[in-house]
């Protein structure tokens, strides 16, 4: 089992969280945190493997939680779960090494696609020697690959009439972009046409791989718009 510590300052989305990580098979809350140093003092006398981490909380930030972690020596890994969007703390988060970034709000289905790449890695690491002895250099593309090739949509389970390659395409043009993308900007940029990308746009949602919003314009009418479940 992946043991899970889920820091959020708001007492009802640390509930939720949990809840979530608790549907995911593998994975199991440990304890949750509102604040930084109750996050600290669970890892300090508790086993955690990974911390959801908001980054707004009350007594410090999450990102300077992350590096005095490492600064103390904890090697959890690090997830950051938060509404902070803006590129900079994006970056810092890769830098000091958060292995995830999914941006508030999200579905159940966003969250299970990051702990299930999160779960991937462990399984690739364990694979070519779990941290012992050395890689070649094809272990090394498989473990930083791994994060990444979890979020490819699975051939198995397709609903019939639909292609693992097609929606590999819609997955490679929403996750590459900048922002949330209506059914007729898929269509173009994937090459399909737009009752194509709506079928398989429909699909994706229900499976939790999208996230859905609307965009209201001049005539009031909402348009639909999609981005990839994943913020990294």
């Amino acid at each position: 089992m992946i043991d899970v510590l889920v820091v959020d300052d708001d007492f009802r989305v640390a509930e939720i969280n949990a809840a979530y990580v608790a549907k995911v098979s593998g994975f199991r809350v440990v304890a949750r945190a509102h604040t930084a140093a109750q996050a600290l003092a669970v890892l300090e006398r508790s086993h955690v493997d990974l911390v959801l981490l908001d980054h707004y909380l009350p007594d410090e930030t999450g990102l300077t939680l992350v590096r005095r972690l490492r600064q103390l020596g904890h090697t959890a890994d690090v997830i950051m779960v938060t509404a902070a969007r803006d590129v900079t703390t994006v970056q810092t988060a890769l830098r000091y090494g958060a292995l995830q970034y999914l941006v508030k709000p999200f579905s159940f289905g966003g969250l299970r696609s990051k702990l299930e790449s999160y779960a991937a890695l462990r399984r690739t690491l364990e694979g070519v020697g779990n941290g012992r002895g050395e890689a070649g250099q094809e272990q090394v593309d498989q473990i930083f690959g791994a994060l990444r090739t979890a979020e490819a949509v699975p051939a198995a389970g397709l609903p019939k009439g639909h292609s693992a390659p097609t929606a590999e395409v819609i997955r490679h043009v929403l996750s590459s972009a900048d922002e949330p993308l209506s059914a007729h900007e898929v269509a173009v940029r994937a090459g399909l046409s737009r009752s194509t990308a709506q079928r398989y746009l429909k699909y994706l949602e229900s499976a939790g791989r999208i996230s859905l919003s609307l965009k209201y314009g001049d005539t009031g009418r909402p348009e639909h718009r999609y981005a990839w479940a994943r913020a990294s």
